[in-house]
């Protein structure tokens, strides 16, 4: 057995996909819509993950947009995605200045929150050790929930 993806079901592309690929850094890797199925389902990596991906179709984030408007709720049953970061407080940095909200922040520079447009829940974790805590961070209290 082996890991192939996540899906995650959105109401809007365009949103997605800043939030995905232009804020939290990920590459879209193939695109395919089924006028059959009414859907659009688009393969996300992480920058490291892209040469595996496109070889072997995996590991990924599978991003499905229904053509016909659907209501998804926040989703918290759903849990989280995980990606690992080389800095932290770059990467929340990046997403604060791209207008994401930090739900809960690097305080101890190991682990951090934020969430997509369509609410889902993204886990950022510092590779290997954690970083020394620093400011502004290790004293901004969370937004909302994660």
């Amino acid at each position: 057995m082996r890991y192939l993806d996540t899906m995650v079901r959105i109401k809007e592309i365009a949103p997605s996909l800043k939030f995905y690929c232009d804020a939290l850094g990920l590459k879209e890797i193939r695109r395919m819509d089924s006028e059959k199925g009414r859907f659009t389902l688009i393969f996300l990596a992480a920058p490291e993950d892209e040469a595996r991906a496109v070889s072997e179709k995996a590991p990924m984030l599978e991003l499905t947009y229904n053509w016909d408007p659907e209501d998804y709720d926040a989703g918290r049953h759903f849990g989280h995605i995980a990606f690992q970061v080389d800095d932290i407080y770059a990467t929340c940095e990046r997403l604060r200045a791209a207008g994401v909200t930090i739900n809960r922040p690097p305080r101890d520079g190991h682990m951090a929150f934020v969430r997509s447009p369509d609410l889902v829940s993204i886990e950022l974790l510092q590779k290997g050790a954690p970083l020394p805590p620093t400011e502004p961070w290790s004293s901004m209290p969370n937004t909302g929930t994660w």
